[in-house]
């Protein structure tokens, strides 16, 4: 890479967002921050806007615009707030590559701009395929935008078909932990607290995405998302339970043979790989010692004590804006198991009602995506409050 690629780090202040500032930092020549957004996190933002020095900082919650601005008059920093500055920021000229690492429905609009405005994405947000896959992996034909995946599964995918873009995949293994309550079944999930849901054995991440490994959704938002991002059929696409976490996502192809790509979990390095794609840069992150590991296991997920993997795949089934609502409801339960309002078993429960409740559109368009999360949310905040 000759020029600096400028880097637009919309979610900065999340686990995805800080490490993809340390992979930043760690090549001053070949990384610039253009852009940095927050929700509501201004001191950390702030924190990364003295060190980084980018030309604009967006913090979504208009109340922190105050405090941000007051503490960066001094910086050569623009500060902005609001839902919609996210996506005007994401089009900015001075911006690259927009990496989304933002939570849930959020990251939709900021995407959908920045390839509108013909910026390449990297894609840590993977609810934005689960709702709108189809309309956006299609705008992103028209515009000749590469999406680069960050999940690890997903960027295993697609480290595994380099050099094989002519030769069909006849299926991927979505590989998943299992979470922190791999083996049990659904009485002894009774009575869960948030503290045991939140103690992921194997990656560091932000509360949503380790409630959602513990109940499996996250691999069922995955295989949604692999659905278009590799152009599959429902059928392509299977998950197991690999509890070291060191495959991390399996191809097979027409002739029988199969691609795994494996290391240890750090997020770091898929972060890193959809930022430099071509290229792999030499790296000082710990390497996979095989002696350490005399074992690599496999087993089938339960779809039966863990519901939300099926919900998942039902919603990919029923296809329209199935996922939409799938997405929307989960969203609130998470959020409503995390203020101890539902139990963890009420997850599922919650999210299969709202897919009953909302109302089903085959071909939904952007507009009617946005009125559908709206619906569903209502519903799923209804469910809870006569929890």
């Amino acid at each position: 890479m000759s020029e600096k690629r400028k880097i637009a780090v919309l979610g900065s202040t999340g686990s995805i967002g800080t490490q993809t500032l340390e992979v930043v930092s760690a090549y001053p020549d070949l990384f610039e921050v253009s852009v940095l957004t927050a929700n509501r996190n201004s001191e950390l933002l702030i924190e990364q806007a003295k060190q980084f020095k980018p030309n604009t900082v967006v913090i979504v919650d208009e109340s922190k615009y105050e405090t941000t601005n007051q503490a960066l008059m001094n910086e050569d920093v623009k500060v902005y707030t609001g839902e919609d500055a996210l996506a005007q920021v994401a089009q900015m000229n001075e911006v690259d590559v927009v990496l989304t690492a933002l939570v849930g429905f959020s990251g939709l609009k900021p995407t959908i701009a920045a390839i509108e405005a013909k910026k390449n994405i990297a894609l840590a947000n993977k609810e934005t395929l689960v709702v709108a896959g189809e309309i956006i992996t299609k705008l992103a034909k028209e515009k000749g935008v590469n999406i680069y995946p960050v999940d690890s599964e997903h960027s295993a995918i697609f480290q595994c078909l380099v050099g094989e873009f002519q030769n069909p995949i006849e299926k991927i293994y979505l590989t998943a932990s299992g979470g922190p309550f791999r083996g049990k079944k659904k009485n002894e999930l009774v009575g869960i607290k948030k503290e045991q849901a939140l103690k992921h054995p194997n990656w560091e991440m932000g509360a949503k995405i380790t409630i959602d490994s513990a109940t499996l959704m996250n691999k069922g938002l995955e295989v949604i998302e692999a659905k278009w991002l590799f152009g599959l059929k429902d059928h392509q696409i299977d998950v197991i339970v690999h509890p070291q976490s060191i495959i991390h996502s399996i191809a097979q192809f027409q002739d029988g043979s199969m691609k795994a790509q494996m290391g240890l979990p750090d997020m770091k390095l898929p972060i890193q790989y959809a930022l430099t794609y071509p290229k792999r840069l030499k790296t000082d992150f710990e390497r996979f010692d095989f002696m350490n590991y005399s074992n690599l296991t496999f087993e089938k997920p339960d779809r039966e004590t863990f519901k939300n993997l099926d919900l998942a795949y039902q919603a990919m089934a029923k296809g329209g804006n199935m996922p939409c609502i799938l997405n929307a409801a989960n969203e609130v339960a998470v959020a409503a198991f995390l203020a101890d309002d539902i139990d963890f078993l009420g997850i599922a429960e919650l999210n299969e009602a709202v897919m009953n409740r909302a109302e089903f559109i085959t071909n939904p368009n952007l507009e009617d995506l946005f009125a559908t999360d709206k619906e569903a949310r209502k519903i799923a905040q209804e469910i809870v409050r006569q929890a």
